[in-house]
This record gives structure tokens, C-alpha cells and sequence, in this order.
């Protein structure tokens, strides 16, 4: 039989009810003559209060406890949506990371997956179960509990459906597919029916919060087709496929805005070979995770540099950089988490010019400054002042007819 992986996420398990309405339709999709191997992330906000509490306990968090406590949560909705099956008469085994043989390296809290021995999941699948499989997890080459990251059970849905060979990876979620804007903030903003890979990867990485960036990098590598879909009204999504060069692309398929980074300032620093590696050196060793950069022309030797990287991780940049100002030969560090960033997205972009000049006549019309700037083939994105990102996003989507 066709084999289909299904992900629910912490919204569409919240409740009994839920998790009722995802076991019917894992039912309803074992009824139509398919395989299925479901996996879930933690209820709700689980995992928000296990951290929670984690900081109430200590304000030192061992990475490798953290993880035990906090993979706990999505255990609780592999054994649920189980029991659940049951009484619809459905046979189904829940599955933790390790039991469902995901193999990662030892870097708690942010693992990356090394192999998959899914024997257990395959036995389990010949024997007409439907595996349940804890998402976000999995087990260290030295035996230890390991996290992928926040938002990581999509990774795990997209893995497994790499290994078994699946026909489709079904993303359910809070929204019904990926949006040419946040529907939000921008009230014309409208369902995509299709995105490419490369695409898709630009609005993770962008900002957009549908579906989690590693999962799509996994996906586009391994050849997964993808479908974000509602797990509230079981309608028609949006298909993540490869990119069909025979058709006609649109030229912007989306405008995503992020809030969550911070802007980063080292000044005068010195304008010489090393500065540079010697700065982003400090912060790769605090695991700051930096996105944009911007260094100005040289002034009398010395030069500023800018980059951005999420609020989250504005201590440690700062305290990174602050260590090292002096070997840097820099004259202070300083920071911003006043701003956000605005991105337009489109696989035509490659072959039409001029959406630059549309994206800064546009903004400049709304009175809206640009801070930084950075591209790639598909993608281009501004640092604006966050106060301005939402008026910025609806101007844009008008201004390249996206309603």
C-alpha cells in the first residue's frame, strides 16, 4: 500500500478533543487503503512550561537534562492520539525518538540526524499498525536523549518519509497551507497552491513560520514532496514540490516579515585581513546563529560592522563580542531589538529586473528607511524599524499585485 507520514503540531493535539478530531482522521486515511505513520508534537504549550519550570527549579539547565525533560511532552502525545486509535478500533504503538531508531550526533538541544533504523517502524507497519512516533527527538551515538531544535517534529515527520519511501509528507498545522503574506497583518493575503523547494527554504529562513527550515532543507535534498495543510478544516494545503522549470514563474510569490532578530554593531574595527574571522570566530563559539551582515566602507582604517541574529541570543553576541573588543581593536559593541526583517520572495525574480527598484520605490513612499540589505537569487530582504515591518509588508503586497 501507499505510505503516507502525517505530522500534527502542538495546536492540533491542544485538547481530548483534538486529539479525538487527528485520531479520526488518521483513521479515515487508514480506511482509504493507505499506510500511515503519524507524528506528534507536545499539547499545546507543554513545552513552553516545561522550560517554564525548568527555570523556576535552576537557573542552570545541563543540556543534557534539559532534553530529557522537554522530549518529554511530545511522549504524553504519541500515548493519547494511541488510545485514541483504540477506541475507533485502529491498532497503533507509540514510538519514542530512540524506539523509532533516529540516531543523532551529541550536540543536546540542537541534534542533527546522523541515520534512521526504522526496523521497529516497519515491523509495526506489516503488522497493519499505524506508528505514533514522538517528534523532535532522538537518541545520541553515546545512548543519551537528544532534542533537534523548537519546531524540530517537522524534521522528523520529513525524515522518516525520506527513509520509508512515503508519497507524500502531510504538514498539519493551526493554517491552511502557506500564505503570500501573513494573513494577519495583511487581509488580502492568499493561500499559495504550490511553492518550490527553493521557494519555500527563503521563507523559513525569512521568517515565515509555516513549516520549520531544516525540515525543508531535508525535504528539497531528499526529494519528500511536502503538503502544509489544517488539521481544523482537513482542506487542501499548499504542495511543496521540486521547481518545474516549464512553467511560467510569478516574479514575487511572497512578502514575509520577521520580528524576532536584533541588530548586532561592533564599531571601529580595525580594516584589516582576520577582523572579521576573528569576530564571527567568538560567535560560533557561543552558537550565536548570525544572519545578516553588513560592514561599511572603510573610514581612515577602521570600518563598523552589523549583523543581525535572533533576540533570543543578543547576551551572549554581545558578551561574545565584548570579550574580544580588545584584540579586535574595535571601539565599543551595541545592540538593537528595535527592528525586523522584511523579505520579498519569488523563483521569477531570477529573470526579472527591476523588483529592487519596486521594493525601495515602494518603501520610500511609505516613508519607511532602510537599515540593512541583503539578497540571493530569489530573495530580498531589508532591515526595517519594527514599528514600520507591518505597514512595510501590506505596502509591498499591493505594490506587487499579490491580492
Amino acid at each position: 500500500m501507499a505510505l503516507v507520514v502525517q505530522k500534527f503540531g502542538g495546536t492540533s493535539v491542544g485538547d481530548a478533543e483534538r486529539i479525538r478530531a487527528v485520531a479520526d482522521h488518521v483513521a479515515r486515511t487508514r480506511r482509504s487503503g493507505k499506510d500511515v505513520v503519524v507524528v506528534v508534537s507536545a499539547m499545546g504549550k507543554t513545552t513552553d512550561d516545561l522550560i517554564r519550570l525548568a527555570r523556576e527549579v535552576s537557573s542552570v539547565q545541563p543540556p543534557r537534562e534539559y532534553d530529557m525533560l522537554v522530549s518529554s511532552g511530545e511522549r504524553i502525545s504519541t500515548a493519547l492520539l494511541c488510545m485514541a486509535l483504540a477506541e475507533l478500533g485502529v491498532a497503533a504503538s507509540s514510538f519514542t525518538g530512540s524506539q523509532a531508531g533516529i540516531v543523532t550526533d551529541t550536540d543536546h538541544t540542537n541534534a542533527k540526524i546522523v541515520d534512521i533504523r526504522a526496523g521497529r517502524i516497519i515491523e509495526a507497519l506489516e503488522a497493519g499498525k499505524v506508528p505514533v512516533v514522538a517528534g523532535f527527538q532522538g537518541v545520541s551515538t553515546e545512548h543519551d536523549v537528544t532534542t533537534l531544535g523548537r519546531g524540530a517534529s517537522d524534521l522528523t515527520a520529513v525524515a522518516l518519509a525520506a527513509v520509508l519511501g512515503a508519497e507524500v509528507c502531510e504538514i498539519y498545522t493551526d493554517v491552511t497551507g502557506v500564505f503570500s503574506a501573513d494573513p494577519r497583518i495583511v487581509p488580502d493575503a492568499h493561500k499559495l497552491s504550490r511553492v518550490s523547494f527553493e521557494e519555500m527554504l527563503e521563507i523559513a529562513a525569512a521568517g515565515g513560520r509555516v513549516l520549520q527550515l531544516r525540515s525543508a532543507e531535508f525535504a528539497r535534498n531528499h526529494h519528500v514532496p511536502l503538503q502544509v495543510r489544517s488539521s481544523f478544516t482537513w482542506e487542501p494545503g499548499t504542495w511543496i514540490v521540486e521547481e518545474d522549470e516549464s512553467m511560467e514563474q510569478a516574479i514575487v510569490t511572497a512578502v514575509v516579515h520577521d520580528v524576532s532578530q536584533a541588530k548586532i554593531t561592533v564599531a571601529g574595527v580595525p580594516d584589516r585581513p582576520g577582523v572579521a574571522a576573528r569576530l564571527f570566530r567568538a560567535l560560533a563559539d557561543r552558537a550565536v546563529n548570525v544572519d545578516d551582515i553588513v560592514q561599511n566602507a572603510s573610514v581612515r582604517g577602521t570600518t563598523d560592522i552589523s549583523f543581525t541574529v535572533p533576540r533570543t541570543q543578543v547576551a551572549a553576541a554581545v558578551e561574545g563580542v565584548s570579550e574580544h573588543i580588545g584584540e579586535l581593536g574595535g571601539t565599543g559593541v551595541t545592540s538593537d531589538e528595535g527592528i525586523a526583517k522584511l523579505s520579498v520572495i519569488g523563483a521569477g525574480m531570477k529573470s526579472h529586473p527591476g523588483v529592487t527598484a519596486t521594493m525601495f520605490e515602494t518603501l520610500a513612499a511609505e516613508g519607511i528607511n532602510i537599515d540593512l540589505i541583503s539578497t540571493s537569487t530569489i530573495r530580498i530582504s531589508c532591515i526595517v524599524r519594527e514599528e514600520d515591518v507591518e505597514r512595510a509588508a501590506r505596502a509591498l503586497h499591493r505594490a506587487f499585485e499579490l491580492a
